[in-house]
């Protein structure tokens, strides 16, 4: 089978979505399947990575982002050679996918693995977090219908969906995780390092540290329990537009010894840090599917978090972790405080999880995802080319 996946940006960004695109086009390769990257970037970055289509765009500020409205001749040929297409991001990606692959019989997958309608209050005034939210009600319902298959990664992403009007059939499908990496047998990442002790009970965050992370309401939780438990430490793994903003903050209240940046840190290094704590923190409400939960749960930490969508489908309260209902500071702290001083509790949530954690190994969920595949080529192969679909054919093949 051959595999195309479209997004708006690849590496060198780091992201969750990057991440599950990179390994799922890895275990899909290593069961014999050819799958290509159509991504947008800068013509002076390189990989090793084979079946990368990079068609050069325009930088956004810091993002990440490059922006164009068109692959390259090469990439739009290669991209009609596909069995399947599979997007994951819906606007620049999702509207080219329809534009190349709709005229050819060319199936369509999409994943929806962004809170967009959070993330455009986090980045944006209120104006435009008003006018994005109304564009994607309008945009989403619209691109759904256009291809042929919905995957959201969780029900509460699905809920979120048929909220902005999606009404067509959506299937949940988690996205994987390599768990092997971040299982117990590894070496952990020496404490003292970092200026902890053995003693010290150390939460840890791996992500972007960015707005959408609701980072600053973490580390005020974290100041509240610091000066009833002086021996607990937060480690933040990960950089990101905040990570200045976050550091003077913790300067201000004092806690600065007991709050560790690492900044960006290898991939293959994380399991190390996952190793050396003994819980899992985030305060987000942005997310889907959270894999840095999940490769924490897999590192048999429990998590503590806040009831959403994504965090909330993961996490059983009390039993691979703790879930606040709301974004309250005192609530927060109070359930930071009983992660820290329940040792016993904390042990038993740790090991729930790293037995709940196998249900999202990548394996489990590329055998899911082919499965899918294969019934929407069967039911491609039944679709007729409409008048539109010809004239498409007929311009594209004209305008080479």
């Amino acid at each position: 089978m051959r595999i195309g996946m479209m997004a708006d940006l690849y590496k060198p960004h780091i992201s969750g979505v990057t991440n599950y695109i990179s390994l799922s086009k890895q275990n899909l390769e290593m069961l014999g399947h050819e799958v290509f990257v159509f991504t947008f970037g800068s013509e002076t970055y390189q990989d090793e990575e084979s079946n990368v289509i990079c068609s050069q765009g325009m930088p956004f500020l810091d993002t990440g982002y490059h922006f164009n409205l068109r692959h390259t001749r090469h990439a739009r040929n290669l991209i009609r050679t596909m069995d399947i297409v599979h997007v994951h991001h819906p606007f620049i990606s999702g509207s080219l996918a329809i534009r190349y692959c709709r005229p050819y019989l060319i199936p369509i997958v999409f994943t929806s693995h962004t809170r967009y309608d959070l993330y455009a209050q986090a980045y944006f005034p209120v104006p435009i977090d008003v006018i994005g939210e109304t564009a994607i009600q309008t945009y989403l319902p619209v691109f759904c219908r256009a291809i042929d298959m919905v995957i959201a990664p969780s029900n509460g992403m699905r809920e979120v969906l048929i909220r902005f009007g999606v009404d067509v059939p959506i299937e949940v499908v988690p996205n994987g995780v390599d768990l092997e990496p971040f299982r117990k047998s590894l070496e952990p990442r020496q404490r003292s390092d970092l200026g902890f002790s053995q003693e010290d009970v150390l939460l840890i965050f791996v992500g972007r540290l960015g707005p959408e992370k609701n980072l600053a309401f973490l580390i005020r939780a974290f100041y509240g329990l610091i000066e009833a438990f002086p021996n607990v430490g937060l480690i933040l793994v990960g950089d990101g537009p905040d990570r200045d903003n976050l550091q003077d903050r913790v300067r201000q209240m004092g806690i600065a010894h007991r709050v560790y940046f690492s900044g960006s840190v290898p991939y293959n290094e994380v399991p190390g840090m996952l190793a050396m704590a003994d819980a899992f923190v985030t305060a987000s409400v942005t997310e889907v599917h959270p894999l840095s939960v999940i490769e924490a749960m897999g590192s048999g930490l429990p998590v503590l978090g806040i009831q959403s969508p994504g965090v909330g489908d993961i996490i059983a309260d009390g039993v691979t972790g703790l879930l606040v209902q709301s974004e309250d500071i005192a609530s927060f702290t109070a359930k930071m405080a009983r992660m820290v001083t329940n040792h016993i509790e904390r042990r038993k949530m740790g090991e729930r999880a790293s037995v709940e954690a196998e249900i999202y190994d990548i394996r489990v969920t590329t055998k899911n995802i082919l499965e899918h595949y294969t019934t929407v080529i069967e039911n491609t192969g039944l679709r007729k080319l409409t008048l539109r679909d010809r004239f498409i054919r007929l311009r594209e093949h004209w305008g080479r």
